[in-house]
């Protein structure tokens, strides 16, 4: 964590801006040896009026259509110079320069395999510009350029699937954030910056002005996102599945909608109903795509006796020729040995089992939701 915020207060953000806590988390995690190229968008517009900028850390404003080419160019220019294990090379910009006008840019990046972190500030729309569709506005919301009315709902198609197109392109890492929760936010970014190579992050930010809600409830608004499924929170690590972030119970679209001038018309417009349905309808999709929900016991269910082991005999557990699986997390000893995230005791290179993890935890990209779903088998002594 940085000692100051390395995007300084004093900028002109409305209030609520998801994306300038975003773009906070984000640099602060990343540090002071950083270099950033930012797109044309509201970020580059209320953190960098001439002669004053907000950034702390070296910052570098580019057209919307190629943040990802001029890190190209700084990465290179890095590399060459050999300097290139002691900065790193961020290139970011709003859902519309990333999802449209800069797609090709960064998909060309990413196919070059540049070390550059790719971050996608996923409010919805052209902000900045007026509020206009882009491919990453949600189903049925509406714009300046997709207006409800009587004969539209608003905008027809669902959002683009960035994280798995991206992931698709090979990189070791592609994976998204909500705003929400900001721990998950800082470790992504930070698991992204130890990697070499390309990767990508979309972090959900809610935009008061644009979706005409109350600026207090972005955080709230943020999360029934995730809650609700409507926005999955997930790791790909070279392009397979890595992790998901689980919710208990989703909550019914509705409670995320409501509080949206932009969906308004959905509960009030003759046929408002049957769009709220096909609403949920990819809600429940995405949930089962990505199996959501927790699992818990049966409260019926008589849990089997737990094993005691020490860190000697866990140790002897270590996925090995043949030997269980097994790791041990807040006194609770876990069989990871059927998760084909675990190949031969090992987990994607960042965890062995026979070991307490505990520790190792607090620095995942991940929540604990990932090891609670493991079957218990023991718990470790002292």
């Amino acid at each position: 964590m940085a000692t100051k915020h390395l995007l300084a207060s004093g900028h002109t953000a409305c209030a609520g801006c998801g994306q300038a806590i975003a773009a906070r988390l984000v640099v602060d995690a990343a540090g002071s040896d950083v270099i950033i190229a930012n797109s044309t968008g509201c970020l580059e517009v209320f953190s960098n009026i001439y002669p004053r900028t907000a950034w702390e850390v070296p910052w570098i404003h580019s057209l919307f259509e190629n943040p990802a080419s001029v890190a190209s160019g700084i990465e290179a220019g890095l590399r060459s110079l050999g300097k290139l294990d002691n900065v790193r090379v961020i290139a970011q910009g709003g859902d519309g320069s990333s999802a449209d006008i800069g797609f090709q840019a960064i998909s060309g990046m990413f196919e070059r395999g540049h070390d550059i972190l790719y971050v996608c500030y996923d409010n919805g729309a052209y902000m900045n510009t007026g509020v206009q569709r882009s491919s990453q506005t949600p189903f049925d919301a509406s714009t300046t350029t997709t207006p409800s009315g009587k004969k539209s709902f608003g905008k027809k198609m669902p959002k683009k699937d960035l994280a798995l197109i991206f992931a698709a392109h090979g990189i070791p890492y592609s994976a998204t954030a909500s705003v929400a929760f900001p721990t998950d936010v800082q470790r992504k970014v930070k698991r992204a910056l130890d990697i070499r190579g390309p990767k990508y992050l979309q972090i959900f930010v809610p935009c008061p002005l644009g979706w005409r809600h109350d600026p207090a409830l972005t955080y709230d608004i943020a999360r029934l996102a995730v809650e609700t499924g409507l926005f999955p929170v997930i790791e790909y690590r070279d392009g397979e599945l890595a992790s998901v972030r689980k919710i208990d119970a989703p909550k019914p679209v509705e409670e995320y909608l409501k509080p949206q001038g932009r969906f308004r018309h959905l509960f009030s417009a003759p046929g408002g109903e049957e769009e709220i349905e096909k609403i949920q309808a990819i809600a429940d999709a995405n949930i089962r795509k990505f199996n959501m929900v927790k699992e818990r016991p049966k409260k019926e269910e008589k849990m089997p006796e737990l094993k005691k082991f020490t860190l000697e005999k866990l140790a002897k557990c270590d996925g090995k020729e043949g030997r269980p699986a097994y790791v041990a997390y807040k006194g609770k000893v876990y069989d990871v040995s059927k998760n084909n995230l675990w190949s031969d005791g090992d987990h994607m290179g960042m965890h062995e089992a026979g070991r307490d993890l505990t520790a190792d935890m607090e620095d995942a990209p991940h929540g604990e939701d990932n090891m609670l779903d493991m079957p218990v088998v023991g718990e470790l002594e002292g």
